[in-house]
């Protein structure tokens, strides 16, 4: 009898990108890929922060590059896609400004989508062309979230676009799909960060976030990690066009 071989979560030999790489999420991300094998540029607006991550990244023993990299700049994202065709590209930058949808102003309006849709949608198209030119398969991952599957208070916006990215997502994984280039997300529920620490410092908004996770703790970057490596490599060589909660039972109730 011959038996099955559960398919290689190791990404050795693969080029990965990834964007908003430089804290929280991201880096936990970028930092997973290149444990996993891969070759990652960490990428962000911050150069002086990028650098001191990457080499600690470095003096891991991990391959790891940074490059400066404003994702709404559409050009400089065309430009680092014409030179190089990644194998895994994750995009992990974002934005949120929140707030009683009747009080939300057309700069936050703007400013939020820019980011968290025409920047997520360029970057994953021009992934999507480079991979395609160089005649090889691959996978983007987009950071969505959990309310990219339910509504939220003060949240109509930031839902908005994480409901987008999902759309785009599954559109682009049926265009994508013929080339072996693998489109998903990543739905997370609120992850302890620096930037998040002043929500779950609120007493009234900490009440909130125990009461609708069901486990008896809060996400933390780490609890993100295995879910990228895991859309990164032939592990999930079969999954396409969906998205993977890491909410903790959010939205299961």
């Amino acid at each position: 009898m011959t038996l099955p071989k559960t398919p290689s979560f190791r990404l050795d030999g693969k080029r990965a990108l990834v964007a908003g790489a430089s804290s929280g999420i991201g880096m936990a991300c970028a930092v997973a890929l290149a444990e996993a094998g891969a070759h990652v540029t960490f990428c962000a607006r911050r150069a002086d922060v990028l650098a001191e991550v990457v080499a600690g990244v470095q003096a891991e023993g991990y391959a790891a590059d940074a490059l400066a990299l404003d994702v709404t700049d559409t050009d400089a994202v065309c430009a680092v896609f014409d030179a190089q065709a990644y194998d895994i590209v994750l995009n992990s930058a974002g934005l949120a400004r929140h707030s009683a949808a009747v009080d939300t102003t057309e700069d936050d309006f703007d400013a939020v989508m820019n980011i968290n849709v025409r920047a997520a949608y360029f970057l994953a198209q021009q992934a999507g062309k480079a991979l395609m030119r160089a005649g090889k398969g691959g996978s983007i991952i987009q950071i969505s979230s959990q309310m990219a599957h339910v509504g939220g208070i003060d949240r109509a916006v930031y839902c908005g676009t994480k409901h987008a990215v999902e759309g785009i997502n599954k559109a682009m994984a049926i265009e994508f799909g013929p080339a072996g280039i693998r489109v998903n997300s990543i739905c997370p529920t609120f992850i302890l960060t620096p930037l998040t620490k002043p929500t779950f410092e609120d007493p009234v908004k900490r009440a909130w976030i125990d009461e609708k996770i069901k486990l008896p703790r809060v996400g933390e970057v780490e609890d993100i990690m295995g879910a990228a490596v895991f859309l990164a490599s032939e592990a999930s060589g079969m999954i396409t066009g969906t998205s993977i909660l890491v909410d903790g039972g959010w939205t299961a109730g």
